[in-house]
Formats: C-alpha cells, sequence, structure tokens
C-alpha cells in the first residue's frame, strides 16, 4: 500500500503550461464568507502542484458565484460554474468534475470543515497506482470527526455509514464523506451510472461501479464550521435511503417515485387517522368527514413531496400556494382514475384486493407522472 504521507509529484515538464494535474471541485450555497479563506487555504496546502478550484454554486442568494468571480478575475486558477433552475449536491459534483480537463478530480466542501493538507497524500497514493478513489476519513486511525456541531449529527452520521455498510460492495469506515479524489478517466465512466440526486455522492460512485473499487482510506480531521449553516439535516437522510433503494433496484424505477410513493404512503396513514379523529368527534357524516381528511392528506403529501422528493426544485412564495392547487387538482383526477379501474376490474370478477390494489397503483403513477410534468417542472 502506498504511503499516504507521501507528497504529491509537481507537474512533469511536458505538460503544457496552465493545464492543471488536479482540479477540486467545489459544490457550494451560501458560502461567500468561506471563499477567499477557502481559496487560499488550497493555495498553501497545493504548492508545487499545478492545480484549479472549479466552484459549482446553485444561484446562491449571499453572492457566493460574484465572490468566486472576484477571485477569478486575479487567479486564472479559480472558475465558477453558477447554476440557474437547478440544485443539488451530487449534481452539482458531476457538473463539475464534467467541465474538468485534469488529470484528477477532488471533490471538497467549501465550508472549511474538511482538511484540505489532505490533498497532497491523496494525490500521490493515486500517482503511484494501486488504487482507484482516495477517501478522507474521519474513522480511521488519525482521523477525527469533532466538527459535528451536535449529537443529532453525530447520530446521522453514524446512522448513515452503518446503513450504507449493509451495501457496500467494499469495506468502507466513512462512506458518508463528502472529501474524496479519484482519476477523471474513472470518474467519466461512472458518471453515466450516477444517480445525480441528494448529497452524498460518494456512496453513488462506489455503488456504480461493475467492480469492487480499490479504496485508500486516509486520516483527515473534519473541524468545525467557520461560517454559515450545515446543510447536514434527516430529510439529507432520507435521500440518503433512497439512493440506496434506488441502487438496490438497479435504477429501474427513478429515485423520486420511491419518494414519491413512501410519501403517499405515510399519506394514507394520516388520512385513516384524521378520518378516525372526524369520526369520533363530530357527527358530520361520512361523506363530509371522508372528503375532510382526504383535504388533509393531500396538504400532507404536498408539503412532504415539496420538502423531500422534490427539494431541489423546492416551490416557495406564490408558486408554493399554486402547486398546491394544482397537486390537490392531480390527485382528484388521481382519485377519479384509481375508483374507475378498480371497479371495472371488481366487475370483471377480480377479487377487491387485485382490483384495489391495482386501482392505487395506477393512481400513484398518475399522481407521480402528472405532478413531475405540472407541479413541480423545472423552471
Amino acid at each position: 500500500m502506498p504511503d499516504p504521507t507521501l507528497q504529491a509529484e509537481p507537474p512533469t515538464a511536458s505538460r503544457p503550461t496552465g493545464t492543471p494535474v488536479l482540479s477540486v471541485i467545489v459544490p457550494s450555497f451560501n458560502e461567500r464568507p468561506n471563499v477567499a479563506p477557502m481559496i487560499a487555504k488550497l493555495d498553501a496546502a497545493l504548492a508545487g502542484i499545478a492545480w484549479e478550484v472549479i466552484y459549482v454554486d446553485d444561484n446562491s442568494p449571499d453572492g457566493t458565484a460574484q465572490e468566486v468571480r472576484r477571485i477569478a478575475q486575479l487567479d486564472s486558477r479559480v472558475r465558477c460554474i453558477r447554476r440557474i433552475g437547478r440544485r443539488g449536491l451530487a449534481s452539482a459534483v458531476i457538473e463539475g468534475a464534467m467541465s474538468s480537463s485534469a488529470d484528477y478530480v477532488a471533490v471538497i466542501d467549501g465550508d472549511l470543515q474538511h482538511d484540505e493538507t489532505r490533498l497532497p497524500a491523496m494525490l500521490a497514493a493515486l500517482q503511484a497506482g494501486g488504487h482507484d478513489i482516495a477517501i478522507a476519513s474521519r474513522h480511521v486511525e488519525g482521523g477525527d470527526n469533532a466538527g459535528l456541531s451536535s449529537r443529532f449529527r453525530h447520530v446521522l452520521s453514524d446512522g448513515g455509514i452503518w446503513l450504507a455498510q449493509v451495501f457496500l460492495p467494499v469495506r468502507l469506515t466513512d462512506p458518508m464523506s463528502g472529501f474524496f479524489m479519484l482519476p477523471r478517466p474513472l470518474f467519466e465512466d461512472l458518471a453515466r451510472n450516477l444517480n445525480g440526486q441528494g448529497f452524498k455522492i460518494l456512496l453513488d460512485l462506489v455503488l456504480s461501479s461493475a467492480a469492487p473499487l480499490r479504496v485508500l482510506e486516509v486520516p483527515a480531521r473534519f473541524r468545525e464550521r467557520a461560517a454559515g449553516e450545515s446543510k447536514m439535516d434527516a430529510l439529507v437522510m432520507v435521500q440518503f435511503a433512497g439512493l440506496l433503494l434506488d441502487k438496490v433496484f438497479g435504477g429501474l424505477l427513478p429515485l423520486r417515485f420511491f419518494s414519491f410513493a413512501l410519501v403517499g404512503a405515510l399519506g394514507i396513514v394520516v388520512h385513516l387517522a384524521v378520518l378516525a379523529m372526524l369520526r369520533g368527534s363530530t357527527g358530520l357524516g361520512f361523506e363530509i368527514e371522508q372528503a375532510l381528511a382526504t383535504v388533509v392528506a393531500m396538504v400532507f403529501n404536498f408539503q412532504l413531496n415539496n420538502m423531500i422528493t422534490y427539494r431541489d426544485q423546492r416551490l416557495k412564495g406564490p408558486r408554493l400556494w399554486r402547486g398546491l392547487l394544482l397537486f390537490m387538482v392531480v390527485c382528484g383526477f388521481g382519485a377519479i382514475a384509481n375508483v374507475g379501474i378498480a371497479h371495472v376490474l371488481y366487475e370483471q370478477h377480480e377479487t377487491w384486493t387485485v382490483a384495489g390494489g391495482i386501482g392505487a397503483m395506477i393512481g400513484v403513477v398518475w399522481n407521480y407522472a402528472v405532478s413531475a410534468t405540472l407541479v413541480w417542472r423545472s423552471r
């Protein structure tokens, strides 16, 4: 195994001037205060190496892209991709890596929590051969995760690691790491199989490889955040679990469909709970109580889908209310299709369970397809 403490080789004399050996991809959203310190740290850590940094910014309202471009005017190694109407860490990493012409690409968070001084060791290990990907790990000897800001984040991280290790073809101590490096040609080979959704692209990369990747884990410290707010929350973990399901089913169904169907199942629970409460406390009659429970369940489903399933296309302000109205109309037609198809099948002597189940499936597919087209259509 290569010594991870080796220093990376400087660019060879035959390399054209200005062509980087390493592209550092920094997906960002609202990280303006951290941009200048981050670039200064990369400059110090990567002395003697031909490098560039590519910020992929999801149209941050705090002016992150403008700050990157200000520095880019002074330093040609700094680039910015500003995305309009597209959001998400995984897709940002893919766009950044695919824009690179370097030999290697590294992915690092823009919040200064990752230890950028590990980049030369990761590069040296990959250049020496014998490994396909180098991962900065908080959980090997010499690493630590003291920068996790709360007990809740520790629980989320540990839970995600445990869940990922159940499915991984290789042993990783830190599959939740967002700090890793691999040869650019390998990234391009894997890119066609990537899901591209959510916040944990390392797991997606490892699971997208036809053969187990040869992994080197380099110890790294996870610092406390210097400025800005963490993007890690329970909804990220829901997306993480959805990614695992998507890989288990071989991508036959979209990740969003799994999430949409799960939200729908929770909506049924909410519907029945509200109906039971109304039946026990009002005298409105079953039809009215059923209608009220249906409306509550629709609102619940819409809000949860807006927060989780379509997190990267989340509706806000006036578009939120328009989306809710459209969603309820869509679900109304879905309910009609559900009942109608189930009735026809039942009349054809199918059992009520088969007829009801097929009707429900048709309703879910209708609601998903039309909601994606009308309610959460790409801007």
